[in-house]
């Protein structure tokens, strides 16, 4: 399967697609001195777009199979804990973006390269379980920074923006009610030095935690600041397309994992499917993760 061959082998503009943890997990530190790695694989098919509110079927019918807009990638996600409070991430990847639609013969066309890297640095602000009061969540700041992947960045749908950005961001997580129950927010604002064109974001969920397990699910909203509207002409009408698309999406993400007791891997899966937006597309994203950490002085993380 693709996941063995990756090494264990998740947000759509020109498809915004810079790598981050989900469910607002950057707000939690590893251990002081540990570093992990995150080993993801990641797919996608969508198979209609809102161009720019109104929503249309570019499915392709070919070889007894349907085709849209199809997506692989792998992700790297690295951390390391310099102290209690303050760690760094990279973030890397490799993939590739395929379609059929906006051409007059209806025949493949791709572009594969890096996505775009994300590095940042944070800061944990208060820790729940050490905050002098028992109202008070964990929330991290993230001073964050983008690289340009090397894909074709006007390409149908791109897998990223190609566009050096400076990203702040709060990430917040809160348990609650009953034991291992709680709640998570990430919001973030991303400015485009490459493209001009500003972003922001922002996930709110509920997470469950059962022995080893974590169940999460929430919903997630994107939306690029300025530029234009996709004009879609019908089926096989090249689509002019570049960074510079006002893309918003509106999606549920959902996911689980589990850590081992022992040598605390942690297996996951993700999937995330938009359900509303303008000049963007339907993707349904299905992924695993395989999590493995070295080293590290201990603590006690329990809630």
């Amino acid at each position: 399967m693709a996941l063995m061959a990756l090494g264990l082998a998740p947000l759509l503009r020109a498809s915004e697609n810079v790598p981050r943890k989900p469910f607002a997990e950057w707000a939690n530190m590893p251990d002081q001195g540990q570093f992990s790695v995150r080993l993801w694989y990641q797919e996608a098919e969508g198979y209609h777009i809102w161009a720019p509110r109104d929503r249309h079927n570019i499915t392709v019918h070919a070889h007894d199979e349907s085709y849209g807009i199809d997506r692989t990638q792998g992700l790297i996600l690295m951390e390391y804990g310099l102290t209690e409070k303050w760690a760094v991430d990279v973030n890397v990847g490799y993939g590739t973006v395929g379609v059929r639609s906006f051409n007059s013969a209806l025949s493949a066309e791709s572009t594969t390269g890096l996505l775009d890297t994300s590095l940042g640095v944070r800061y944990q602000i208060v820790n729940e379980k050490q905050a002098a009061s028992s109202w008070l969540p964990t929330l991290t700041f993230r001073a964050g920074g983008v690289l340009p992947g090397s894909f074709e960045k006007s390409f149908p749908f791109a897998p990223g923006q190609r566009s050096a950005a400076i990203e702040p961001s709060l990430l917040i997580r809160k348990h609650f009610g009953w034991p291992g129950f709680g709640a998570y927010g990430d919001v973030f604002y991303r400015w485009m030095r490459t493209t001009g064109q500003d972003q922001y974001g922002a996930a709110v969920g509920l997470f469950q935690e059962i022995k080893g397990w974590t169940l999460d699910a929430g919903y997630r909203h994107l939306q690029q600041i300025g530029g234009y509207d996709l004009q879609y002409n019908g089926l096989g009408a090249p689509l002019h397309y570049s960074p510079e698309v006002r893309e918003i999406s509106d999606a549920i993400e959902a996911g689980f994992s589990y850590a081992t007791s022992r040598r605390h891997w942690r297996w996951g899966f993700y999937t995330r499917t938009t359900f509303d937006g303008s000049n963007t597309d339907s993707a349904f994203w299905v992924s695993g993760y395989l999590e493995v950490p070295f080293g590290g002085k201990k603590k006690d993380t329990a809630p």
